[in-house]
């Protein structure tokens, strides 16, 4: 992309560039109650890129404010948190397709109703589905760390993309991340201290205890039990 001064230039002139991904795509195989669930339950849960920009009061039939989560795993965390909070609306991406189909079967369990769900690159969902200033909050639980220095380019937690989040969030919406390994969290640091257009929520300018609304995962007490930390990080957005 030498030529262009940035992605869209290359774009107005008809050139495909290849996109750094910050995640790696693996289909793997489907259950029977995980393709039953994605079966039954995608035409009233499931959302398309291709929709455009979303009108969230019309997808929820109510104006609750909107919590989405990128990567969301299995769903378990996601789905309880939905559950207990019925006063919230929750959208959640993930582009391991056996997890969306994991986490649509656990939403139709519990009943409940303020859950959709997309199947495709976050990124991509921020910049074509959100409007700007319609979340109330925005959780990266547990991103791929990209150990390897050689691949840091490609966590998804980067200067751009938090500034994408900023516009996305309403006055005073969070952004709350999670991570179990220090490296990371002390990157993810780094990078939102510089960031002029958000505040750390942390009494000491770091991290914060992990909230009651963030569910502790089975391998969050496993890791505890060997020893891991887990650091939690919320920074609101300014006006």
């Amino acid at each position: 992309m030498a030529r262009f001064q940035n992605l869209a230039e290359a774009q107005a002139a008809g050139v495909y560039i290849s996109k750094i991904k910050s995640f790696v795509k693996r289909e793997g195989r489907l259950t029977t109650a995980q393709a039953r669930a994605l079966e039954d339950n995608w035409p009233t849960m499931g959302l398309t890129v291709d929709m455009g920009r979303l009108n969230l009061a019309e997808v929820f039939g109510n104006t609750n404010p909107v919590i989405l989560e990128i990567g969301f795993g299995m769903g378990k965390s996601l789905v309880e948190m939905a559950q207990q909070s019925p006063q919230l609306n929750f959208i959640g991406i993930e582009v391991h397709r056996p997890g969306v189909g994991a986490c649509l079967a656990d939403a139709q369990a519990a009943e409940i109703t303020n859950l959709r769900v997309f199947e495709h690159d976050a990124i991509e969902v921020l910049e074509h589905c959100i409007a700007d200033g319609a979340l109330t909050r925005l959780q990266l639980f547990f991103p791929d760390p990209w150990h390897k220095k050689k691949h840091h380019k490609r966590r998804i937690v980067q200067p751009e993309f938090v500034q994408r989040v900023h516009s996305k969030l309403a006055p005073g919406g969070q952004l709350h991340m999670a991570t179990d390994w220090q490296p990371y969290a002390e990157y993810m640091l780094e990078v939102m201290q510089a960031q002029p257009n958000f505040n750390n929520t942390s009494a000491s300018n770091d991290y914060v205890a992990r909230p009651e609304y963030r569910p502790i995962t089975k391998f969050e007490v496993r890791g505890q039990k060997l020893g891991h930390g887990v650091w939690d990080l919320i920074f609101g957005a300014n006006t």
